[in-house]
């Protein structure tokens, strides 16, 4: 059963909270003395997520992915100086430069065709209000994609509304972070396997990582509320963005089975971590640290025995 076997990785959206999901692989390498994605067939990520998914598949290790992150990190995240905080209500939060100069220089001249996995890689394409997908030629039709290099993959990804500009980089498209649609990509992984590449879902497993759950106190407000008390304090997308993903995470298990799909991702304050909190970067690397130190029997024994067979990209 392990030669039909077909392992998905899940990686979520969060900005800098994406540091968790990279600690975590970095302890996975640690503690089994293993690579990582030699375990899985086919790698998806949304937002700070598809970064970290287009490093893997592009042979970066999680520790490598670390390293960017907290080197990155302060520039991409400059601290809200002066009116940053009310800017934000009129326009983008933070300068597009700063991401897409660290993309350039971690994936220079790499393009998806480059990658060594199959990777899928969600996006929003708001001038024809469509969802859109990054894919890897893994697929005799996927004829376009290839082309794309990976910084620009990355910086539409990730172009989070309000806080970054949209990402005109790849064929003019207004393209924006894919988790207004799939900040969980799981299910995003799951078709691709069962649609695209028509694997039988009785042998596809899924490890999905989040990027922390807020355990948040809904304001009584909002039971009658209008537009303002739901906008000030962002509930409406903290809503809207749970809501998906712990819906994603309920049809993937009833599809798959729950002992063919693992999530982490840790419970924790409401104010604990937010998705430009460069203050926080050491306490997530801890929280990834101690909750990977708890699951890793988990992890073996659910992945660890599955070697991926070598994926060659059809275009190139």
């Amino acid at each position: 059963m392990d030669d039909q076997r077909f392992q998905i990785l899940s990686l979520d959206g969060g900005g800098i909270k994406g540091l968790f999901s990279a600690a975590v692989l970095a302890a996975i390498e640690d503690d089994l003395t293993t690579n990582v994605v030699d375990h899985f067939d086919l790698i998806t990520g949304t937002s700070t997520g598809g970064i970290i998914a287009l490093g893997l598949a592009s042979g970066m290790r999680p520790r490598e992915i670390v390293d960017f992150y907290l080197s990155k990190g302060p520039s991409i995240f400059g601290k809200a100086w002066g009116l940053r905080w009310l800017q934000h209500w009129v326009r983008r939060k933070y300068s597009q430069t700063p991401l897409r100069e660290a993309l350039q220089n971690c994936f220079k001249d790499k393009r998806i065709a480059d990658c060594t996995k199959r990777v899928v890689i969600p996006s929003y394409n708001l001038g024809d209000d469509d969802v859109y997908l990054f894919r890897t030629p893994h697929h005799e039709r996927l004829r376009r994609d290839w082309k794309v290099p990976l910084w620009k993959v990355g910086l539409a990804t990730s172009a989070a509304p309000t806080f970054f500009p949209s990402s005109r980089h790849v064929d003019k498209l207004r393209l924006i972070d894919g988790g207004v649609w799939a900040n969980n990509p799981t299910m995003v992984g799951i078709v691709e396997a069962y649609g695209t590449l028509e694997i039988p879902l009785q042998t596809i497993k899924v490890f999905s990582i989040g990027t922390t759950d807020a355990l948040n106190n809904r304001k009584n407000s909002l039971n009658w509320g209008g537009k303002l008390p739901w906008v000030t304090g962002y509930d409406a997308v903290d809503v809207i963005m749970r809501g998906q993903s712990v819906g994603v995470d309920n049809q993937a298990t009833f599809l798959l089975g729950k002992d063919r799909v693992e999530r982490w991702d840790p419970k924790v304050a409401s104010d604990a971590f937010s998705l430009d909190g460069i203050n926080k970067v050491d306490d997530l690397v801890g929280k990834a640290a101690h909750y990977s130190r708890i699951h890793m029997p988990r992890f073996k024994e659910m992945f660890a025995d599955h070697k991926a067979a070598t994926y060659e990209p059809l275009y190139s």
